[in-house]
C-alpha cells in the first residue's frame, strides 16, 4: 500500500523535472541564438557631412584690444581774469589753428596801452634829441644812456600790455573739433577756468597692451587693421607706429600704438576697438571647418573618412580619429598646425556620435558652407 501511494508522487516529480529541462533547453537555445546574432551584428552607418582639408596661405596676425586716443587734445582755459565779451564758436564745431574762440574784456588794458604807446613815442623823440646833442658835445654819455634806457622801458611797457591783451583772446592751438563749451557770454572767468576741450582726430591713435611674447612678431611700420562694434561693417587700415621700449614689470605687457586715418571723423577718442597686426609674409597652413574639431580636455581631434575593404562586399567608409594641434581661427575655418595633411577628408559635422572605426555614410548636400569671412544673411 505504501509503494502504491509513492508512485504518483514519483511520476509527478519526474514530470516536473522533464518540464524544467525542456524549458531550460528552449531558453538556452534562444540565448545561444542571441549571442550568435550579437557576434555577427553590425550597427548601421552614421550619417555625416564631410570636407576636404585644404592647403592655403594665411597672413599671420596678432589680435589686441585697443583704446582710441586723439593725436592732439587739450582743455582750453583762461590764463587771466576777465569778463567774457565774445564766444566765437559753437559746441562740436570744427576749428582751424589760430581761430578766435573767446574774447575777454580788454578795455582797461587798451586804455593803458594808449598811454604806454604815447610814453614810448616821447621816449623815442627824447632819444633822438639826446643823440643829436651828444654828437655836438652838448650832453654827456650818461644823458644818452639814460634816454636809451627810458626808450627801452617804454617799449617794454607797450609789449607787456600787448601780451596781456593777446592772452585775453583765446585761440585754437591746432586744427580740431571743440567739445561742448563750458563758458557763457558775460561770465567772469578766472585763471584756469575751462572753456572747452579741443581734439584733433585725423589721424587717430589706437593704444593697446600686448603680452611681452608678442614683441618677437611686432615692429614699427607693420600693417594693422581696426574694427569697432559701433561700425561692424567698416575696417580701417593703418600702421604700427610705436612699440614702447619698456615692459610693464607688474603685468609683463608692453604698450603699442597704431595710427589710422580718420577723415570722416567716425572714430572718436575713448572708443573701444579691436586691433589686428598683420605679418609681412603669408605662411602655408592646412585649413578645415571649425565644426570638424572635437574639443576635449585630453586633446583636440578630428575624424577622417577612409575607405575600408569589406569581406565579401563593397568597400565601406569608416571614421578614424586623429589628434591634432590647432592654430589660428578665422570665421568658420581653423588652421591645423600638426596631425593632419592637406587632401584628407574629415567629418565636418556629426563627429560627436562617432567612434574609431565606425561606419559612416556621407550626405554633403546637408553640409553648411564654411567661409573665412562669413556674413549672415537676413531673411
Amino acid at each position: 500500500m505504501k509503494r502504491r501511494n509513492l508512485r504518483p508522487w514519483i511520476f509527478t516529480i519526474l514530470g516536473l523535472i522533464l518540464v524544467v529541462l525542456a524549458l531550460a533547453g528552449v531558453k538556452g537555445g534562444q540565448i545561444g541564438a542571441m549571442i550568435a546574432m550579437g557576434k555577427t551584428f553590425k550597427p548601421p552607418p552614421e550619417s555625416v557631412t564631410s570636407a576636404r582639408a585644404k592647403a592655403d596661405a594665411w597672413q599671420p596676425s596678432r589680435p589686441a584690444i585697443a583704446t582710441l586716443v586723439a593725436v592732439r587734445a587739450t582743455v582750453l582755459g583762461a590764463e587771466l581774469s576777465g569778463t567774457v565779451r565774445e564766444v566765437a564758436f559753437e559746441s562740436g564745431a570744427e576749428v582751424k589753428k589760430g581761430q578766435v574762440l573767446v574774447r575777454l574784456d580788454t578795455t582797461t588794458e587798451a586804455a593803458q596801452l594808449q598811454a604806454a604807446t604815447a610814453d614810448a613815442t616821447l621816449a623815442a623823440l627824447n632819444l633822438e634829441r639826446a643823440r643829436s646833442l651828444r654828437e655836438g658835445g652838448a650832453t654827456s654819455q650818461a644823458d644818452l644812456d639814460g634816454a636809451e634806457a627810458r626808450r627801452k622801458q617804454a617799449d617794454a611797457a607797450v609789449a607787456a600790455l600787448q601780451a596781456t591783451i593777446g592772452k585775453k583772446v583765446i585761440r585754437a592751438p591746432f586744427d580740431g573739433r571743440v567739445a561742448i563749451r563750458q563758458i557763457e557770454l558775460g561770465q567772469v572767468a578766472s585763471p584756469g577756468t575751462p572753456i572747452a576741450s579741443i581734439q584733433s582726430v585725423d589721424p587717430i591713435f589706437a593704444d593697446a597692451w600686448v603680452p611681452q611674447q608678442a614683441l618677437a612678431d611686432l615692429k614699427q611700420g607693420q600693417a594693422a587693421n581696426l574694427q569697432t562694434d559701433t561700425f561692424p561693417d567698416a575696417t580701417w587700415a593703418g600702421t604700427l607706429t610705436i612699440v614702447n621700449p619698456e615692459v610693464d614689470p607688474a603685468t609683463r605687457n608692453v604698450l603699442v600704438r597704431a595710427t589710422f586715418p580718420n577723415k570722416d571723423g567716425r572714430l572718436r577718442p575713448g572708443m573701444f576697438a579691436k586691433l589686428e597686426f598683420l605679418a609681412e609674409e603669408r605662411q602655408p597652413v592646412v585649413v578645415i571647418p571649425a565644426t570638424a574639431v572635437i574639443y576635449a580636455p585630453y586633446g583636440d581631434s578630428v575624424f577622417t573618412i577612409e575607405e575600408k575593404a569589406a569581406e565579401g562586399g563593397p568597400a565601406q567608409l569608416t571614421a578614424r580619429q586623429k589628434f591634432v594641434r590647432l592654430g589660428e581661427k578665422r570665421g568658420d575655418l581653423v588652421a591645423v598646425a600638426s596631425g593632419l595633411s592637406a587632401g584628407e577628408t574629415v567629418v565636418s559635422s556629426g563627429g560627436f556620435k562617432l567612434r574609431n572605426g565606425a561606419a559612416v555614410v556621407v550626405h554633403d548636400e546637408l553640409a553648411p558652407k564654411a567661409e573665412e569671412a562669413p556674413r549672415p544673411v537676413d531673411h
